[in-house]
């Protein structure tokens, strides 16, 4: 692989809920894909996804979101979990100044791919699509009137969600129950998509993706 890819990714989250939820868990840890999460719920560092590992970085400044680079050599292809999660399909970030953003995330070494110039279902105008080694990372436009109601758009990036690929979708929607939404067509022609529910106890957005 050439260019950035992604070590850890820093969660603040309970790890036992996420082996609730039929991840495969061990020491506050779980490998989906390539990728390690790392739980940090309960150490006074916050909620969601709070930074990430980097390898291959040229710079560590990606427009406030945290960032380390790390050493680690890629890891092997973890195994499919007992939900059915196989990968990470892509990470979302918000910021209010896309272009801005982007700018950042290029002169740190990040591969742009395209920007998209339409609205998603969510209401963001726009996004841009970077490619960290097997994974994606969607930089989405965050609306006006989020914006405005923030005080303008100086405040920095911020991680918002990801999505996972799952071996079967309605197989995993089965075994999360109520969890989980309905299965519905994904924006990705041909792909189908469901989110977990709030009541999922998960502080990371996360939405379940067919290949």
């Amino acid at each position: 692989m050439t260019g950035p890819t992604i070590d850890e990714l820093l969660v603040g989250d309970d790890a036992a809920r996420w082996a609730e939820l039929g991840f495969t868990v061990s020491e506050k840890c779980c490998e989906i894909g390539r990728v390690r999460l790392r739980f940090l719920r309960g150490e006074g560092s916050g909620r969601g996804i709070l930074g990430w590992t980097l390898r291959d970085l040229a710079a560590t400044e990606l427009d406030g979101l945290s960032t380390t680079v790390s050493e680690h050599p890629p890891r092997a292809l973890a195994p499919a979990h007992p939900n059915g999660v196989v990968a990470i399909d892509h990470i979302v970030v918000a910021s209010p100044s896309l272009d801005r953003s982007v700018r950042a995330l290029q002169r740190a070494g990040l591969d742009l791919r395209r920007i998209r110039d339409q609205p998603t279902p969510a209401g963001a105008p726009r996004q841009a699509f970077f490619r960290l080694g097997a994974e994606i990372l969607e930089l989405i436009q965050e609306p006006e009137d989020s914006i405005q109601r923030a005080g303008g758009p100086e405040y920095p990036a911020r991680f918002w969600g990801m999505a996972v690929r799952v071996e079967d979708l309605e197989e995993t929607v089965q075994l999360l129950g109520s969890n989980v939404s309905e299965v519905r067509p994904a924006v990705q022609p041909g792909r189908r998509i469901a989110t977990l529910r709030r009541s999922a106890g998960l502080t990371v957005p996360l939405a379940l993706m067919s290949d």
